[in-house]
């Protein structure tokens, strides 16, 4: 220990050891955050998507029940037999039309309190093997106590409560069939007339919650605010009349919610339906931290094995190494730090060389992961297009590309609008809507090829052109134009036939300080364009109205 180069060696070696094991346990840790912000990032993005799902399919029955129970006040004149029936007889016809356009709707109904109406007791559709509604025998509403919640829940509920409920599951009367129901009161002049409602197939709730799944055992299921177990797809909830309850921990009012359920420990993250209900996604602990723990592990191995090659080379060739292991120590601390840009140029083929190698091909795969779950988050469900979070990063790599490059950058901002979207979705439905604006994009894509294309709102695109299409900006726009009236012209359906504004704007270094004052000219542009569509319409109308009177 008293030669120079013995101290040199040792104070190298420790140094070498104490920089390993603060880099190994860095990046343990930083690993370890890594990996488990990103599963709880997933099973909560999954978690917003099932939501999304069942809210709409549930805001579907909710519209239909209450846009009847809207025609049902305002048409229900008297309460005396003639008048309940002829009301009746009117309901009836507004009834099927709403409800042949509602999905999964098993039964509907519109039943008279026998308190207001002993011979008009009202009507039940039933819809049992897919093939079209049948109307029903009736329910003997006089066997039961109205005022007894416990029975006839579909009826006494609402009539006791006052207001429009959903209920949990329960065996519909006379056809043995597990249901869930949303049901509305109805009052005329203030006293109780009956019970209007719609109960939808519990298996198509459950095929909706069954197709979210995580790693390989996650799932979701559903629960009253209350607790107890709706659905569960590895607990038989309708083998018995009480419904199971569901771990205490998770009734709590945190988002991510660890708990343990038959000896295995679990997180999970719920998230409250427009029904009340609540939709939780649940993993084992196990799965979450064994992708995380896998890196954490082949990091401690690689550190090790290259802990001892570092020692054995520093004894001949200390000076040597001493350069690139201080990269490499440099490298370690930012990949903790979360900056993975990182450039590693030692690239021998001794010992030193493996360990950079080894580094990098780790960074790369932890940047695939990362881009992985960006590429969940940044993009659009519907149409696979880049979303409004997409959108803003580009706008600001943009804006940042601006300042370094000044007057020199080129690019253009093409912003798109959707005519007559609101339009298909009121008189086709949602479904049409949706495959309207694939239409959409689809052209939209077709024609800017070379771009970047984004969804920025219900019925808005936008373009970031740049390169080649930047060039050819004037032909693709005229291009766009030729393609959205070939399909407005040649598609049959009226979803097909795609009507869209757009408004393409140029940066001017003169005038645009920012990429917003861009995207505000290509918006003010597409406006003006969706005005002069809107003319042409009318033209189009006008002659077509005009060559009918010829005719």
């Amino acid at each position: 220990m008293h030669s120079i180069r013995t101290k040199i060696t040792a104070l190298t070696v420790c140094a070498v050891i104490a920089v390993m094991i603060v880099a190994a346990v860095s990046g343990v840790y930083a690993i370890k955050n890594i990996g488990t912000q990103s599963a709880e990032q997933m099973m909560l993005l999954l978690c917003e998507s099932g939501e999304k799902n069942l809210d709409s399919y549930f805001s579907s029955v909710e519209q239909s029940v209450e846009m009847v129970s809207a025609y049902v006040e305002s048409d229900l004149d008297g309460i005396d037999e003639a008048h309940l029936q002829a009301h009746l007889d009117r309901v009836d016809d507004i009834f099927k039309r709403l409800t042949y356009k509602t999905q999964g709707v098993l039964t509907y109904y519109y039943r008279i309190d026998p308190a207001v109406s002993q011979t008009a007791k009202g009507f039940w559709y039933v819809n049992l093997n897919g093939e079209g509604f049948t109307e029903h025998e009736v329910t003997d509403i006089t066997q039961y106590n109205t005022y007894n919640t416990n029975e006839l829940v579909w009826f006494t509920v609402p009539k006791s409560t006052g207001r429009s409920v959903w209920l949990p599951p329960y065996i519909t009367d006379n056809l043995d069939v597990r249901v869930i129901s949303y049901n509305v009161p109805v009052y005329y002049a203030e006293q109780f007339v009956g019970v209007i409602g719609i109960e939808i197939d519990y298996s198509t709730m459950a095929e909706q919650v069954d197709s979210i799944t995580l790693y390989k055992n996650g799932y979701a299921f559903i629960s009253t605010s209350d607790g107890e177990l709706v659905y569960h797809p590895r607990i038989d909830v309708t083998a018995t009349d009480s419904h199971p309850e569901i771990p205490g921990e998770l009734a709590g009012l945190k988002t991510f919610i660890n708990y343990t359920y038959n000896g295995v420990e679990k997180q999970c993250v719920w998230l409250e339906l427009e029904n009340g209900m609540r939709l939780f996604v649940s993993v084992p602990l196990n799965e979450i931290n064994a992708g995380w723990m896998h890196w954490a592990f082949s990091v401690i191995i690689v550190f090790a094995v290259l802990l001892f090659v570092f020692i054995t080379i520093m004894l001949s060739a200390m000076g040597r190494i001493t350069k690139p292991l201080g990269k490499l120590t440099e490298a370690a601390i930012q990949v903790d730090e979360g900056n993975y840009d990182i450039q590693l140029d030692h690239d021998s083929k001794d010992e030193v060389g493996i360990l950079s190698r080894t580094f990098k091909m780790l960074i790369s795969h932890l940047k695939v992961y990362i881009s992985d779950l960006n590429d969940l988050a940044y993009a659009d469900a519907l149409t696979s297009l880049h979303n409004k979070g997409a959108f803003d990063i580009c706008v600001r790599n943009m804006q940042t590309q601006m300042k370094e490059e000044g007057k020199s950058i080129e690019f253009a901002v093409c912003i798109f609008d959707c005519n007559d979207l609101k339009k298909i979705n009121d008189s086709n439905g949602h479904d049409k809507g949706d495959i309207y604006l694939k239409e959409a994009a689809s052209v939209i894509c077709e024609v800017f090829e070379h771009s970047p294309v984004f969804r920025i709102g219900g019925d808005e695109f936008a373009a970031m052109l740049i390169g080649r299409d930047y060039d050819e900006r004037e032909a693709l726009l005229k291009r766009f134009d030729e393609a959205c009236e070939a399909k407005r012209r040649d598609a049959v359906l009226s979803w097909e036939k795609v009507d869209i504004a757009r408004g393409m704007a140029v940066f001017n270094p003169d005038d645009d300080m920012s990429v917003s004052d861009v995207i505000r000219r290509a918006d003010k542009l597409m406006y003006e364009n969706k005005w002069m569509l809107k003319e042409a319409r009318k033209k189009e109308a006008k002659g077509e109205e005009s060559t009918g009177d010829n005719v």
